[in-house]
């Protein structure tokens, strides 16, 4: 009888930490597909971004995003941009999840939606960056905390940048998709660009090393001109 005991407890107690596990929604890049339309969603140090796009025909659709606060299947999202309806910009938004090992049901528009967590890349540049730094005409100049702001979100291979200005609930551009980091030297592979949808399926290559905690960053542009940034961390609590 004894034994019987030991073993219901212990099987309830396996039960309910498996139960708490998947109740967590952790870092990482998620994705659901409308037929050809994507829709990713990044998370990472505190921040989430959820973006719309079909890269088969090169079709940039919207993005939003901001500071995230993880409560048990319930995520509070302070927005911080969205290029579809700027009224938000400043607003909490909750979002119901439920999530599993390997998946997540988010409810958006009153519809629950399965995103597939995707396969976890750890590189050295996963986090969330703030450019700091650009160089001009031979000379590196600072770039302060402002309410401008550029900002890059890295995580399991997935990358996008956001050009927004929160205080003034401005959007000014965005692009990502997929990128490589190994032996110094930064892959990425557009798979949505707000500026120009041509530029899709488009792959560049940088020198990369992290010094004293920050992202140097160098090549060229999609245009051909000659890059330097430093890019730094951006805490968000």
């Amino acid at each position: 009888m004894k034994n019987c005991t030991l073993l219901f407890f212990l099987f309830f107690g396996i039960c309910f930490s498996k139960a708490q596990a998947q109740q967590q929604l952790h870092d990482g890049a998620y994705l659901y597909q409308d037929g050809m339309n994507k829709h990713l969603m990044l998370v990472k140090d505190h921040y989430i971004s959820f973006i719309s796009y079909d890269d088969v025909r090169k079709r940039f659709q919207h993005t939003w995003g901001g500071t995230l606060d993880k409560q048990q299947n319930l995520i509070n999202i302070v927005i911080e941009y969205n290029s579809q309806d700027s009224t938000t910009v400043g607003k909490t938004m909750q979002l119901p999840y439920r999530a599993e090992v390997d998946s997540l049901h988010l409810k958006t528009a009153d519809n629950y939606h399965l995103y597939m967590k995707q396969k976890k890349i750890p590189q050295d540049l996963d986090a969330l960056w703030r450019i700091s730094g650009r160089q001009q005409e031979g000379k590196m100049n600072n770039i302060p905390k402002a309410d401008r702001k550029t900002i890059k979100i890295l995580v399991d291979g997935y990358f996008q940048w956001v050009a927004i200005n929160p205080a003034q609930k401005g959007f000014y551009g965005t692009g990502g998709g997929l990128y490589q980091y190994a032996q110094n030297r930064y892959t990425e592979t557009l798979q949505f660009f707000s500026r120009d949808n041509n530029r899709v399926g488009q792959a560049l290559a940088f020198d990369g090393e992290i010094v004293a905690g920050a992202w140097h960053h160098k090549g060229e542009s999609s245009k051909g001109d000659a890059i330097y940034e430093i890019w730094s961390k951006e805490i968000t609590e």
